[in-house]
């Protein structure tokens, strides 16, 4: 393990970032950056969830599940971001998602829960009840976040005599869910369906599913996530900047 790659501190409530790709889809602007890094309204994305963790959350360490480009990550965030612990859970190779969780929670003694988050969600969630639910669901390893679907295309409606009615721009299908991206862990339940390397989302749930260990928990509210510059536009234009003070 690199120098500043160690795991978690000690403390109560633990998050994971994982901030690992490459960020393929949002060139030229991780040509020289992390993912974690692209700016929303002149800040960083992480900073956005750091301070939603804390706020939301009761989250008194941060880890970052990373590799490409790391060392800009703790440039710009230390060992600490406003007061909170910043630690760096460094992959010498790509993991994937659930490679990169199992490696930051098996440096050091799992905690009894750890909340695990994509490095490009953006969301109000108010991640204290889910973390409550969680606990008071008992025997489960894992609770996953979820929000409607919502279409990437504007929907055009016709009637019985295919003449078009109206449209729709981007209609969200609140009876049609998808991951959203947070889970809260039970570390030492889930610990052992991590690969070492692989996904959490094609190899853990999967398996947790079939055991009736995975549970959801559903919202409504505001929830982004940056895959494309497309995307980024779009949370920028919804999401005011805030101060950094």
């Amino acid at each position: 393990m690199e120098k500043g790659a160690n795991a978690f501190l000690g403390g109560s409530m633990k998050a994971i970032v994982l901030a690992g790709g490459l960020g393929m889809r949002l060139r030229p602007l991780t040509d020289d950056r992390p993912k974690a890094l692209i700016p929303v309204n002149g800040r960083p994305i992480s900073e956005y969830q750091i301070e939603w963790l804390v706020k939301e959350g009761g989250i008194d360490s941060i880890t970052f599940a990373c590799g490409y480009k790391w060392e800009k990550l703790k440039e710009h965030f230390g060992s600490n971001f406003n007061g909170v612990p910043v630690n760096y859970s460094v992959e010498n190779e790509p993991l994937g998602t659930g490679g990169g969780v199992k490696k930051a929670i098996s440096t050091n003694q799992p905690e009894d829960l750890v909340v695990v988050t994509n490095g490009d969600i953006i969301t109000d969630l108010p991640l204290k009840r889910m973390i409550d639910a969680h606990r008071q669901a008992g025997e489960i390893s894992a609770s996953m976040l979820v929000v409607p679907y919502r279409s990437r295309f504007g929907v055009v409606k016709i009637d019985k005599l295919k003449v078009v009615r109206g449209f729709e721009e981007k209609p969200a299908f609140p009876d049609v869910w998808i991951n959203g991206g947070v889970y809260v862990l039970n570390s030492k339940r889930a610990q052992k369906y991590l690969p070492d390397s692989g996904d959490i989302e094609r190899e853990t749930f999967p398996n947790l599913v079939a055991r009736g260990e995975l549970l959801s928990y559903p919202y409504y509210g505001e929830w982004f996530f940056v895959d494309s510059l497309k995307d980024l536009k779009e949370l920028e234009e919804n999401k005011q900047a805030t101060p950094t003070g």
